[in-house]
């Protein structure tokens, strides 16, 4: 659905899981309030580099603001960070970024959808679909905590993610 935009400002939970058996594990990213929630496919290096910029930038508005927070450590156990059903993705995510609020003092998470075409020497003509998501910096906090761990869930080489692997002696 190119050109769909989905706005929550702000969210009461953002969060990212996963279905499937380990090594066939499809991961989303997920946001929601009281109204809506809206799930978007992505990919685990997308989960695991999304947490690590979560945490870099969280670090680094602590160092900057006026008023930074005593402690911006989310309290993990008030935080239900489950994927909600029904899981159906808006779209598959090509990329993502992050940006922060000092008005309104909320971080925005924006994510892109990725547009294919059949032949890669078409351009793309249509707008890719933009959902962006508003919220609290314990909330984006408790989503890198929580990403660093749904990522390690796998498989305990994920080097071995469904290659055959020759061994040599």
């Amino acid at each position: 659905m190119p050109g769909l935009e989905i706005e929550i400002n702000p969210v009461t939970f953002v969060t990212i899981g996963t279905i499937g058996p380990k090594g066939k594990r499809q991961f989303f990213l997920q946001a929601g309030d009281e109204r809506q929630t809206v799930s978007l496919l992505i990919e685990k290096e997308q989960a695991r580099r999304l947490g690590e910029a979560i945490v870099e930038m969280l670090d680094e508005l602590s160092k900057r603001t006026e008023n930074p927070l005593p402690s911006d450590m989310p309290d993990m156990s008030r935080h239900n960070m489950e994927l909600r059903d029904p899981v159906e993705s808006s779209f598959r995510v090509a990329q993502m970024g992050l940006g922060y609020d000092e008005d309104q003092d909320l971080i925005v998470l924006v994510a892109q959808e990725l547009v294919l075409t059949e032949d890669p020497d078409t351009p793309v003509l249509s707008q890719p679909s933009v959902a962006r998501f508003w919220g609290a910096r314990q909330i984006f906090r408790a989503l890198a905590l929580y990403a660093q761990d749904v990522v390690k869930q796998g498989r305990a080489d994920p080097a071995h993610n469904g290659r055959v692997i020759y061994y040599w002696t």
